[in-house]
């Protein structure tokens, strides 16, 4: 059965859903929304977050394909892609595919927006300096900059054998809802991960988790020369704000917005400061 896009996107926007090959082993879900009328905004190239459903980000796609065209691509750890062989799953690999995308769409400079969220985020600063065309600006959602995955996690992982999936599901709901995110503050990031967890596919979560655990942004920094939006949560402990302050603080021509909670930064109000912060450009 089609897949009924048009609840993620404004009246009469037109869409596509089509799998676009990436490099020999992998080809990626590729969602277009197309605004009816036409417009001089940047298109935006859409970096959702680790396994993350496009389910979350309903309210910020109503809002922001009203004006702008946007190209939502679901990266290779997530249950749409195609892999052949024993491809990487790692932040880097998820990057080189953002710089091949830009690519094969013939986006320009300055002609589009790289928009991201939590490891979406971290692969665009990972990629950012090997794009031949630069993008207008950087709209980033919580960054990862590192993935704190304990020393039994990582032994577990390693032992994991995926088929047993559903078995050890409820193990690490249980430990995301009392270690890992605020609750009290934003139950409705606890479900949404929930939902996240019961469509991933664990041969590629396996795989791509032990890959993140070896991850830092930290180096990746320095080089970036793209006016940057970093959007925070304070409230969000699993995106921890004290590394996203650090990182606003060493990127060239960057600045940041706190909206709260996990819940916020997947409103509309996202879009909003993403226009205000376009407006000042």
């Amino acid at each position: 059965m089609a897949e009924n896009l048009s609840v993620f996107c404004a009246k009469d926007v037109s869409f596509k859903s089509e799998m676009i090959p990436i490099d020999n082993r992998v080809s990626l879900k590729l969602i277009i929304f197309t605004p009816p009328a036409k417009n001089n905004n940047p298109a935006i190239v859409f970096i959702p977050g680790w396994i993350s459903l496009i389910d979350g980000w309903s309210d910020v796609l109503q809002e922001m394909t009203k004006d702008f065209t946007v190209y939502y691509l679901e990266t290779r750890e997530k249950i749409s892609s195609q892999i052949s062989g024993n491809a990487d799953i790692s932040v880097e690999a998820i990057g080189k595919d953002i710089v091949n995308l830009i690519s094969k769409l013939n986006l320009k400079t300055n002609e589009y927006i790289l928009f991201g969220s939590s490891l979406g985020a971290s692969a665009i600063l990972d990629c950012a300096y090997f794009l031949n065309e630069k993008p207008l600006c950087l709209v980033l959602i919580g960054p990862n900059a590192v993935i704190k995955i304990p020393r039994f996690g990582i032994f577990l992982l390693n032992l994991f054998y995926p088929p047993l999936y559903n078995f050890c599901k409820p193990y690490v709901k249980w430990y995301l809802k009392n270690f890992r995110l605020n609750t009290k503050d934003d139950n409705e990031q606890y479900l949404k991960y929930c939902n996240t967890l019961d469509a991933a596919d664990p041969w590629k979560l396996k795989k791509a988790a032990l890959a993140l655990s070896k991850y830092s942004v930290w180096n990746s920094l320095s080089s970036i020369n793209i006016p940057s939006l970093l959007i925070g949560a304070s409230k969000d402990k699993i995106h921890e704000p004290g590394n996203l302050r650090k990182i606003v603080s060493m990127l060239k021509h960057s600045t940041n917005t706190d909206l709260g909670t996990n819940k916020e930064t997947h409103s509309k109000k996202v879009v909003e400061e993403m226009r205000k912060y376009l407006a000042g450009l």
